[in-house]
């Protein structure tokens, strides 16, 4: 028996160490700009979107009133499909002319392969965008500036 358990125990640590190696991140700042808008704060959500442009995974929220999730329509049916616990990547929403900074954890593996970030605004009682800003999850697409089209103006990426 205790020849079992210390083979047990070496094939967990290399499969702790295994899962460790594979899903190494690497952290961002995220600058949003916001554009001058007036109205209420915007809420945003910062999503990873696969090759095939389906959500995988939330990154951020600006906004923590869960009552206006549903306002950012798309996102909000993945979340409700796949309900997570998003409180320690929530903060708060940002208003018109203002930017917010939040830090992000990205899988490397991620980069390179297809995969972009979308950045979905809504502002209450006005226009939705599904797609405010889509930055490819590539090592230029991390260094560059990307202007939005709707509340946000731009945002810019830097390793942490």
């Amino acid at each position: 028996m205790p020849r079992f358990f210390k083979l047990f125990c070496l094939f967990a640590a290399l499969f702790m160490i295994g899962q460790a190696a594979s899903a190494q991140t690497n952290k961002y700042k995220c600058m949003v700009q916001m554009s001058n808008y007036m109205g209420d704060g915007a809420y945003v959500v910062i999503s990873l979107i696969n090759s095939k442009g389906a959500y995988e995974k939330t990154l951020y929220v600006l906004g923590s009133d869960k009552k206006w999730y549903n306002s950012l329509k798309e996102w909000h049916k993945f979340y409700k499909a796949k309900p997570t616990n998003i409180n320690a990547i929530t903060g708060a929403s940002v208003t018109g002319g203002d930017r917010s900074v939040n830090v992000i954890e990205l899988e490397q593996s991620k980069i390179n392969a297809g995969y972009k970030i979308r950045f979905e605004s809504a502002v209450e009682d006005k226009k939705y965008n599904v797609s405010d800003v889509e930055v490819p999850l590539t090592t230029e697409g991390l260094s560059a500036k990307t202007e939005g089209t709707g509340y946000i103006r731009h945002v810019r990426f830097s390793a942490n």
